[in-house]
């Protein structure tokens, strides 16, 4: 017997009846041999791991663009923070930790540079629009690599399900759902409070009395909450009461953080930066063979909207910079 068969032995005999097994999955897109030793949802985790989309995760916003400081979050550190709650609720479940690890670490993958801010503008300017959670789809079947992961359906199911009316197939990709609200709001205040956008006595008094004052406390609270909740049931879920304390948190976030003039001085800035990056690709590509940027050949929009949506928010800035920035003249 090889590892990955004692692997999907041991999840038949321990895991919940909810639980995806590894040895059921509905496969790939296109088929492979086994691997000896992981299963097919712990290959996906390492494919993503390994991939340069992830890594350039590092260097995309999150909430603060180009923060000074060395501890405010990015796009990476986020996508952790999702991956460890995830994790953490499936394995109190009894779900498919693999699983539930492979679609945190892959759902923000196709993330636009400059956060939310980015997104917006590519949504509004390309043909068809733009969402990130249908980009990191993108991503994972077709441009990383020039051919994309060959990824598990349940894998690909829950990256395309994490966000807005959507919802995945498995309890696993619902986990994710409500793990990335749990992060963000969390870790957006801690970053919040840090730059002196609020201060603590500012949250809501009815949220500290339901979810706690600290970022640990609120975190225990709702994690937990999920899980009794869900302990032993065909669905992951909060309680009404816990649910409505953490919508009414992520109101207060919206009005006092994500739309807050002092926390977003420079979006606009950056939405110009997007916009102009698009409309010059898209109608002059030749520009970017002139500065040695690439090779300037995009088939359609589509492929403009992915070039742009790659970038990190440095590289974007570098481009930019190159492209509309005169430099001074140089002799030999």
């Amino acid at each position: 017997m090889n590892i990955r068969t004692y692997t999907e032995e041991l999840e038949e005999k321990t895991l919940s009846p909810f639980a995806v097994l590894s040895k059921n999955t509905k496969g790939r897109q296109k088929p492979m041999e086994p691997c000896t030793i992981r299963t097919e949802f712990q290959r996906d985790r390492d494919r993503i791991i390994h991939a340069k989309s992830f890594r350039r995760l590092m260097h995309k916003t999150q909430v603060f663009l180009a923060p000074e400081g060395d501890h405010y979050r990015t796009r990476l550190t986020h996508t952790l923070e999702v991956s460890q709650i995830a994790r953490t609720i499936a394995r109190s479940l009894r779900l498919n930790e693999d699983l539930t690890e492979a679609i945190a670490l892959g759902h923000d993958l196709g993330h636009t540079p400059f956060g939310h801010s980015g997104e917006f503008v590519l949504d509004k300017i390309c043909e068809g629009g733009f969402r990130h959670y249908e980009q990191s789809l993108r991503v994972v079947d077709v441009l990383e690599g020039g051919k994309g992961l060959n990824l598990t359906f349940e894998v690909r199911d829950g990256i395309v399900n994490h966000a807005g009316e959507n919802e995945a197939s498995t309890l696993e990709g619902r986990i994710i759902k409500l793990a990335d609200r749990i992060a963000y709001i969390n870790h957006d205040i801690d970053d919040a409070i840090r730059g002196g956008v609020i201060a603590p006595e500012s949250i809501p008094k009815e949220c500290r009395n339901v979810l706690g004052n600290t970022h640990g406390e609120r975190l225990q609270t709702l994690i937990l909450d999920v899980i009794h909740n869900s302990q032993d049931k065909p669905e992951v879920s909060m309680s009404r009461e816990i649910h409505e304390a953490m919508m009414e948190l992520r109101d207060y976030m919206f009005a006092n953080v994500y739309t807050n003039s002092i926390a977003k001085t420079e979006e606009e800035k950056a939405k110009g930066i997007v916009e102009t990056l698009f409309e010059t690709v898209l109608h002059h590509p030749e520009r970017l063979r002139e500065e040695n940027l690439g090779d300037g050949l995009f088939a359609d929009e589509r492929e403009v909207c992915d070039y742009i949506a790659g970038m990190t928010d440095n590289y974007a800035i570098y481009v930019f910079k190159t492209l509309f920035e005169p430099r001074g003249w140089q002799t030999r």
